[in-house]
């Protein structure tokens, strides 16, 4: 069994109170690390070469799930938002729907029901975005999620349906294999992929997080080696994953849900949410929401930007 590298991270870069802090981003033209927070429809951005004291935040009209810069925009982001893909003017937050997901027989019931939840940008600049129950109208989850794909012509695909909580999802250095999180199966699932055409094939189980580790896994990130970082909510810590599936590192922190890391550097930040059982884990709920980082010796794959046509 290869060696497990430890970090352990004991307060906060930015201490704040995220309902359900999630889908940092960082974008390197500017130093800035954004980030949203789902239920209290914000999303937060910081100056890094400032530091956390630069914290802004936006007021949103509904909520956001993941965000993505634009090649060639400075003004505007594309995000999955409430009922699918929004433009978001930077400076107030405003969203324009350019694609909504549900057709007009399910959106009367689905719209109300589901939300977006994480998603990511693929090298050739589609955007891909799961959509799951809305806590606010669901109290359990249900499989009524669903995968989606935009691409840069707005060509919108519904790629997978039966999902309950769509999460993380990345793809190898090669751009051969697609990593998709399926939380409410605890796994990790890999896909072949064919990046010319989007087509994935050959599912197999990556990963599985077992109960010792935590509830299940979450958002992801992957780093130049291949390996993949991926956050364990209720399990306080952040496992690194070798593309043989093995763990090979651990990063702990000082509260149980952790939501996603994004690379800046060889740094890590990783959100996270509020502690959804004070009672039991009362030393959690300090920093429950915060956003941290920690520095891993290793550089993340680039962020692709959404290509619109």
């Amino acid at each position: 069994m290869a060696d497990i590298k430890r970090w352990q991270v004991l307060e906060p870069y930015l201490k704040i109170d995220c309902s359900l802090g999630e889908a940092p981003y960082y974008e390197a033209a500017t130093n800035h690390l954004r980030f949203v927070d789902i239920v209290k429809l914000k999303l937060h951005d910081v100056d890094l070469s400032k530091g956390a004291s630069s914290l802004v935040s936006l007021e949103l009209e509904s909520s956001v799930g993941v965000t993505a810069d634009i090649q060639g925009s400075d003004d505007e982001l594309i995000v999955g938002a409430k009922y699918g893909y929004a433009l978001m003017e930077r400076k107030t937050g405003r969203l324009k729907y350019v694609k909504k997901v549900w057709n007009p027989q399910e959106a009367a019931e689905k719209e109300k029901r589901l939300r977006s939840n994480d998603g990511a940008v693929d090298s050739q600049g589609r955007f891909w975005v799961g959509m799951m129950n809305d806590p606010k109208f669901v109290d359990s989850p249900t499989n009524e999620g669903a995968l989606f794909r935009l691409d840069p012509d707005m060509t919108l695909h519904r790629l997978m349906e039966g999902i309950t909580i769509p999460n993380g999802i990345g793809w190898s250095p090669s751009d051969e294999i697609m990593y998709f999180t399926d939380s409410s199966t605890r796994n990790i699932f890999m896909y072949d992929f064919n990046a010319a055409t989007a087509t994935f094939s050959n599912k197999g189980v990556f990963f599985h997080v077992d109960e010792s580790h935590g509830d299940a896994p979450d958002g992801l990130a992957i780093d130049v080696e291949g390996n993949i970082w991926t956050a364990v909510f209720g399990g306080g810590k952040v496992l690194r994953v070798n593309p043989h599936g093995k763990i090979i590192g651990e990063i702990t922190l000082p509260t149980r849900c952790i939501t996603c890391p994004t690379f800046v550097g060889e740094e890590l930040f990783i959100t996270s949410a509020e502690e959804e059982d004070p009672e039991a884990h009362p030393t959690s709920v300090k920093y429950a929401g915060s956003l941290f980082r920690v520095n891993v010796g290793v550089t993340g794959l680039p962020v692709n930007k959404f290509r619109r046509a």
